[in-house]
């Protein structure tokens, strides 16, 4: 709790469980994992075929900007399939040292910057293979509409639905960013104690006062 009774940032409320920030860290790193291994899948997969266009019989036969656009595509899946990795590297270097809720933090946001990157991969293997396909035109509408696609669905249908639901009063507003690094839950001396540890005192202090 705040110094003036409000809910502390960051600490999310009736949720139904009863766990620490570290246990909640630990809960929010394993989902955030499984959100990992749907989306490595599907930039497996987009880095498989673009390995094979090269060694494709018409490769030879793309103009400068097809191969611009299959090189620039090709490089954006490895980056992205380095983001999505990357929180397990970074888990397996500072998991010993009780640094969860840090990896949690980092590791979202590598999430996050991993989904923008595949937009883009996305959006390219759609522009080559439509152009070297159809026409350059069709290329360019059709990588349009699946930029447009995967930014309505991946950002704002979520934001649509979590507004939806805080109007209807179905789900509560954020408190904090969701990470589960405990930061809301920290003292005025940075000490991460816990909610509870916070209900706790104010409790005593309230008893004192009877």
């Amino acid at each position: 709790m705040s110094e003036n009774g409000s809910p502390a940032a960051g600490v999310p409320l009736h949720d139904g469980r009863n766990e620490t920030s570290l246990e909640r860290a630990d809960r929010n790193f394993g989902e955030l994992l499984q959100e990992l291994r749907v989306t490595q899948t599907g930039v497996q997969i987009l880095f498989a075929f673009l390995l094979t266009l090269a060694f494709t019989p018409r490769f030879p036969s793309l103009d400068t900007v097809q191969r611009a656009t299959y090189v620039t595509t090709l490089l954006l899946a490895v980056l992205a399939a380095a983001l999505f990795t990357a929180p397990a590297a970074l888990h397996r270097g500072l998991f010993q040292r009780g640094a969860k809720p840090l990896i949690v933090r980092v590791s979202s946001r590598l999430a996050a910057a991993g989904l923008g990157v595949l937009v883009l991969a996305l959006t390219g293997s759609v522009l080559l293979v439509v152009d070297v396909a159809a026409s350059r035109t069709g290329a360019l509408i059709s990588a349009g509409c699946t930029l447009l696609a995967c930014g309505g669905l991946w950002w704002v249908l979520p934001w649509a639905v979590a507004r939806a639901g805080m109007r209807s009063g179905t789900l509560p507003s954020p408190l904090g960013n969701g990470n589960g690094n405990g930061n809301g839950n920290k003292d005025a001396n940075g000490n991460g104690n816990g909610v509870r540890d916070r209900d706790r005192d104010r409790d005593r202090g309230s008893n004192r006062g009877q």
